[in-house]
């Protein structure tokens, strides 16, 4: 029985490193990581493609592969994720994670590997390995771990994004105060803005994301928003979101991986050196959380920035696992908001009692929101529909999003400043108008 074990367990180290000699476990310039993500689209034309979402100061592409049944579109309840890497320029190791990723998802996508294949068909992902190249190309031509961090205008990316964090410490006492879907200040485009940034920003507003993480170096933890101290004095403060559940069970947990376990401890209010800096300024993952509807948190691999070309192959296989169930953000629930004719909602809130922070409906009245299991009243509102509520149960161990629907009856009557956003909503407004009367701003009937 020994004897098997040994052979059992040779044969298991051999297939591992005869597929790190497959996938070419070294780091690639800007260009080979191009040159890769490009033949992997190639490779998988039916469920990968790359796309651009803009240019780097030096006018380095900042590539995205994307994995899809449906490669470029957008499906109907379909979530989307993403990943993040190389935010800071010597911190390569997400870089070369997230390129390993992607060709391992378009390989056992070919195989036939019917987890992978479930995940693809199931979710539309989008990987960018690199936020930085400009900084990660000065960076590796020295092999020089306190060069390049920042971008090539000495900007550091993660901490170029507004702060919408003061912005809520600021409100928390006023009545009905929001967490969600803060504006950008018109004051923030008069600083430096990284064409980076910028570009991240488009990408963040124009995908209806629900799941993301970014990743840099570090202690070995996960941290999530809010990266900003409520207190000034105190950096190493707690400071959690009202999701702080849902992020610190972002991860099963389940499996020996060096974020998936850090996942489940929340280990986001220890005091470190790391975390007395993380807490200083606000970053992506509050920008994330604050502005859209999508849930970030920041994955620190290891305080080595820059490992031997030898520990990559390790380092993808201590964090394989832990990515790839990350990617299932198939958790809380899911449904549409439509109207009492079938049409969808666009803009509705969807309200959750208990925590003060909503998410909104997409085009056809799509939405997700991230819940950990419990008991929930969910509430829907739009402008000029009635508020309506449900009370769903979401069991331990639930396989994927609970589908809750929402069908919203339109108000006749209206207070005065709803007026100018319902009224043009309706059919036939005119032709109503002279049918039932109708009181304008001034209180005269028309």
């Amino acid at each position: 029985q020994k004897q098997l074990c040994h052979l059992v367990s040779a044969s298991v180290t051999l297939f591992l490193w005869m597929y790190a000699a497959l996938m070419q476990f070294t780091y690639y310039s800007y260009n080979d990581m191009i040159h890769h993500l490009k033949k992997i689209e190639a490779r998988c034309f039916a469920v990968a493609r790359t796309y651009s979402i803009g240019r780097s100061m030096e006018g380095r592409e900042l590539l995205v592969v994307e994995f899809s049944d449906n490669p470029g579109e957008h499906d109907l309840l379909e979530p989307e994720t993403k990943f993040v890497g190389n935010v800071h320029g010597n911190e390569v190791l997400s870089r070369q994670l997230l390129i390993h990723l992607a060709q391992y998802l378009c390989t056992e996508y070919l195989r036939g590997n019917q987890r992978i294949q479930t995940l693809i068909n199931t979710t539309r992902i989008h990987i960018l390995p690199s936020m930085n190249p400009d900084g990660y190309e000065v960076a590796t031509s020295g092999r020089n771990e306190t060069d390049h961090r920042d971008n090539a205008e000495n900007i550091d990316l993660n901490r170029n994004f507004p702060d919408l964090t003061s912005i809520v410490y600021r409100r928390h006492r006023q009545k009905g105060h929001r967490t969600d879907h803060i504006p950008i200040p018109d004051s923030y485009w008069f600083g430096e803005v990284a064409p980076e940034t910028y570009a991240v920003m488009k990408w963040i507003r124009s995908v209806p994301f629900v799941l993301s993480a970014s990743f840099r170096s570090g202690d070995l933890l996960v941290s999530y928003p809010y990266d900003l101290s409520k207190h000034p004095q105190g950096n190493d403060t707690f400071s959690p979101t009202p999701d702080h559940k849902v992020k610190a069970n972002a991860s099963s947990g389940k499996h020996k991986t060096q974020f998936s376990l850090l996942f489940k401890k929340g280990n986001y209010n220890q005091k470190s050196t790391f975390l007395v800096f993380l807490f200083m300024l606000p970053g992506m993952q509050d920008f994330n959380y604050l502005h859209t509807n999508c849930f970030e948190v920041t994955v620190a691999l290891g305080c080595e920035r820059f490992p031997n070309e030898e520990e990559l192959f390790l380092s993808w296989r201590d964090n394989q696992e832990a990515l790839i169930e990350f990617l299932k953000v198939h958790r809380g629930v899911k449904g549409l908001v439509k109207d009492e004719n079938g049409e969808g909602i666009k803009g509705a809130r969807i309200s959750v009692r208990g925590i003060r922070h909503d998410v909104t409906s997409g085009e056809n009245g799509e939405y997700w929101r991230l819940l950990t299991p419990g008991i929930y009243i969910l509430s829907v509102s739009a402008p000029c529909y009635a508020r309506a509520h449900k009370r769903i149960h979401l069991p331990p161990n639930m396989g994927k999003a609970g589908r809750v629907d929402f069908v919203l009856r339109r108000m006749l009557e209206q207070r005065d400043e709803e007026r100018e956003v319902c009224c043009p909503r309706l059919p036939e407004r005119d032709k109503w108008k002279k049918t039932n009367g109708w009181f304008d701003g001034t209180g005269a009937k028309s």
